[in-house]
């Protein structure tokens, strides 16, 4: 192993990493050829990752550099490792706009599909901290959320016109390969893969078949986490 450290978010099982962001940057990772330990950090465990002078997940330790922010981490990954491939095919610009539909469009509507699966994959004291905060946030009770769940996917599905536009004519978003653009947005599905058997995507969709090949990349890295459901 190198000696890089990649704290990632876990639920009871260590093996279960389920954050959106920590897949953005444990993809990067991959597509740059480089190994990290990862290390399984759960909700209430601030003291643990307080040495990068903030509390949220993922967490790059690189020799003497912590990166935290998986766009943070992906730009640091492509200066620090520049004769490796390329994580923004298109441009760092053009990928940062990728980023921002994931973040502000796709995961504040998918969160609202699965949160309510969640709990059950938390020991406590973090199950009941992701309870009252989520509730908080969303301002209902998780189970209302779960049966309401059903009447919004279409409008999920619809929503997702944009990717399937673009993968109409090509394999990935990045192209003709994937690039950062494409882990952003797998982020999303694969937790909500690991953490809901709500199937989100209808059998030959565009997007669909996009997800497949990115549980294939890496000899299978993403896929290696049982979806939920499968284990």
């Amino acid at each position: 192993m190198s000696g890089r450290r990649l704290y990632e978010l876990a639920g009871a099982d260590p093996a279960r990493r389920f954050s959106p962001y920590c897949w953005r940057a444990r993809m990067a990772l991959a597509h740059k050829g480089l190994e990290a330990e990862a290390v399984p950090w759960r909700f209430t465990d601030s003291a643990a990752i307080a040495f990068s002078g903030q509390n949220k997940v993922p967490v790059l330790v690189d020799g003497s550099q912590v990166v935290s922010d998986s766009w943070n981490i992906a730009c640091y990954l492509e200066d620090r490792y520049p004769d490796r491939r390329s994580l923004f095919q298109g441009g760092r610009e053009a990928t940062r706009f990728t980023v921002a539909w994931a973040d502000t469009a796709l995961n504040p509507a998918l969160v609202r599909l699965i949160v309510s699966d969640i709990p059950s994959l938390l020991d406590e004291p973090a199950r009941a901290y992701f309870v009252e905060s989520r509730e908080k946030r969303f301002g209902m009770a998780l189970p209302q959320l779960a049966e309401a769940r059903e009447a919004a996917l279409p409008a999920f599905q619809a929503a997702l016109a944009p990717l399937r536009a673009v993968l109409k004519d090509q394999a990935f978003l990045g192209g003709a390969s994937p690039d950062y653009g494409d882990y952003a947005v797998f982020g999303s599905f694969q937790w909500a893969r690991v953490v809901s058997s709500l199937e989100l995507l209808l059998e030959g969709d565009r997007v669909a078949d996009w997800r497949d090949r990115m549980l294939d990349l890496f000899n299978g890295l993403a896929r290696a986490t049982p979806a939920r459901g499968e284990d």
